[in-house]
């Protein structure tokens, strides 16, 4: 017996999980200088791609004191101004982001041997913005949101259905309104790294940072 589950990979099967990258390749030549609309590219490229979730991101945040968490959301818009996304403001994010105004967005989309990196400054968008989102969303996803205590500690299940069937009965002609709970984030980007697999590991990385002045600045990076 070494207490090891019979599920465990061993780290020679582990070894093996070797992939060769060679769909594409990323230059400074074919980068749009705007890393919104190099963004919106390789976003259409993911939706003509059929890929699941496409806008599925890993959010990073940390507490004052660094100590990191992370998890995935959904994007549900972005433009100039930043990548949006929507949560419980009480949660652990909204915790996190109220002691710590900066978090990482990473999107990967393994199809296209592609990644997105996003470090930026976070704020709340505006609660017109938050109430259009919220309203635009399915009643039971709504309704799910005015009843979880996000990344707070529950007895169990039953009690959150039985709220969301309270609420259901309550509002099947009264729409409901967003928590002031409840809203938008959005991530004001200081750099966007495109990462491009290649042969080799000798993989394209193409860092946008801020300037001196407006213009956006494109560097490569070592794989």
């Amino acid at each position: 017996m070494t207490g090891v589950p019979d599920a465990a990979p061993s780290p020679k099967s582990i070894r093996r999980l070797r992939k060769e990258y060679a769909l594409a390749g990323l230059s400074e030549a074919e980068a749009d200088p705007d890393p919104f609309a190099q963004f919106g590219a390789w976003f259409d490229e993911a939706l003509h791609a059929d890929l699941r979730e496409p806008n599925a991101m890993t959010v990073a945040t940390a507490t004052r004191e660094g100590l990191p968490s992370a998890r995935i959301v959904l994007l549900k818009s972005w433009d100039a101004r930043g990548f949006v996304f929507y949560t419980n403001y009480e949660g652990q994010k909204g915790r996190e982001v109220a002691e710590n105004p900066v978090a990482a967005l990473v999107f990967y989309w393994p199809e296209m041997e592609r990644q997105i990196r996003i470090v930026g400054d976070v704020a709340r968008v505006a609660p017109e913005e938050s109430d259009r989102y919220f309203a635009s969303r399915p009643l039971g996803s709504r309704l799910g949101a005015m009843v979880s205590p996000q990344s707070g500690v529950i007895p169990d299940r039953a009690g959150l259905e039985a709220r969301l069937q309270q609420l259901a009965t309550e509002h099947q002609e009264i729409a409901p309104t967003r928590p002031e709970s409840w809203g938008g984030y959005r991530v004001a980007p200081r750099s966007v790294e495109f990462w491009q697999g290649r042969p080799n590991r000798l993989h394209d990385r193409l860092r946008y940072r801020q300037g001196t002045s407006d213009a956006w600045l494109i560097e490569r990076l070592a794989p």
